[in-house]
C-alpha cells in the first residue's frame, strides 16, 4: 500500500530542502586581523640607528646585559675577580719583560702605571669585540622567535663588558694612589675618550656580528685580528717610539690615539696629541656609521640564515 502524501507535506519538504542548500561564500576576515602585525622590509627597516625604537626596548636591553654578566661568571670559582686578575697579571708580566728586561721607555712614569693605562681600554675593547661579534649567532633562538631591534644584541654584549671596565678601573685608582700619581685637569677628557672607546668597540663588534651570520669564518678570524691590533696599538710601548714617518699609519688604528689619550689624560705627563686623537676620532665615526648601515641592511635575513 503506497503512502499518502499531502500537498502541505510536499510543500514543507520542498521548503526544508531549499533551506538546506549551502549559502554562497561570504568574505571572511583575514586571520589575525585583530592583532598588530609587524613587517620588516625595506620601507620599515631603514639604515639609521633608530634610537626611538631602541629606547622602546630598553628593558630588553637591560635584561640581555644582566644575562651576559651572570652567564659569563656562572659556576666559576673566582667569579668577578677574573675581571681584575686579567689586566693585573698582564701588567705584571709586561712590567718584567718589557719594563725591566726590554727597557722600553714609559715617558717618565712607572712602567706598571704606563702598562695598566694601556691594558685597561684594550681589555675592554678586545672583550667587547669578541662577545659582540658572536652575539647574534649565539642568540639565534631569540632572534628566530620574536621581533625586537636586532641591534640590541651586540649593544648588550658591549654593555656587559662596560661592567668589567668599571671594576678594573678601581685597580687603576689604587695603583695611582700607591705610586702617588695625582691626576691633573686633563682628566676631564676621560669621558670623551670613553665615548670614543665605546664607539669603536661597538662599530667593529656590530660589523663583525652581521658578517658572522653569513660568513662563519669571522668567528675564526676575530682572535687573529685582535692579536694583530694589539701589536699595532701602543699598549706596551709609547707612540713616540714609532718613527715619525709611520705615525700617521699608526693613527689609522683608532685604538692608538685613544690609548695615548687615556695616558695623557690620566697622568698629565705630556700634552694630548690632538692630531693622533683627531684621526682616531674620524676613523671611529666612519667605522661606526658603516657598521650601522651594514647591520641594518643585513638584519632582514638574520632569521633565515642564523
Amino acid at each position: 500500500m503506497s503512502p499518502v502524501t499531502s500537498k502541505s507535506a510536499t510543500f514543507t519538504d520542498k521548503a526544508d530542502f531549499s533551506s538546506a542548500q549551502p549559502e554562497p561564500d561570504k568574505p571572511t576576515a583575514p586571520l589575525g586581523r585583530d592583532r598588530p602585525t609587524i613587517v620588516i622590509d625595506e620601507r620599515t627597516a631603514g639604515v639609521g640607528l633608530d634610537l626611538r625604537n631602541l629606547w622602546a626596548y630598553r628593558e630588553l636591553l637591560y635584561f640581555l646585559v644582566w644575562r651576559d654578566v651572570k652567564v659569563r661568571y656562572k659556576q666559576t670559582a673566582l667569579g668577578v675577580a677574573w675581571v681584575v686578575l686579567q689586566p693585573l697579571i698582564m701588567m705584571l708580566i709586561f712590567s718584567v719583560l718589557f719594563g725591566k728586561l726590554g727597557g722600553i721607555p714609559s715617558e717618565g712614569i712607572p712602567y706598571p702605571l704606563f702598562a695598566y693605562a694601556g691594558l685597561l681600554p684594550w681589555t675592554f675593547f678586545s672583550g667587547a669585540v669578541t662577545l659582540s661579534s658572536n652575539s647574534v649567532v649565539n642568540s639565534a633562538n631569540l632572534i628566530t622567535k620574536i621581533y625586537f631591534p636586532r641591534l640590541i644584541v651586540p649593544i648588550a654584549a658591549v654593555g656587559a663588558t662596560l661592567v668589567d671596565l668599571a671594576i678594573s678601573s678601581v685597580v687603576l685608582a689604587a695603583l695611582m694612589v700607591y705610586y702617588r700619581q695625582v691626576p691633573t685637569v686633563s682628566v676631564l677628557l676621560i669621558p670623551v675618550l670613553l665615548l670614543l672607546l665605546i664607539m669603536v668597540a661597538l662599530g667593529l663588534g656590530i660589523l663583525m656580528s652581521a658578517l658572522n651570520v653569513k660568513y662563519r669564518d669571522v668567528r675564526i678570524a676575530i682572535p687573529f685580528l685582535i692579536q694583530v691590533l694589539f701589536f699595532a696599538s701602543p699598549v706596551i710601548y709609547p707612540l713616540s717610539l714609532v718613527p715619525e714617518k709611520l705615525r700617521w699609519a699608526m693613527a689609522l688604528n683608532p685604538m692608538a690615539g685613544i690609548i695615548e689619550g687615556f695616558r695623557a689624560a690620566l697622568y698629565g705627563h705630556r700634552s694630548v696629541d690632538w692630531t693622533s686623537l683627531g684621526i682616531s676620532a674620524a676613523v671611529t665615526i666612519v667605522l661606526f656609521t658603516c657598521a650601522i648601515i651594514t647591520f641594518r641592511k643585513m638584519e632582514r635575513g638574520f632569521a633565515d640564515i642564523v
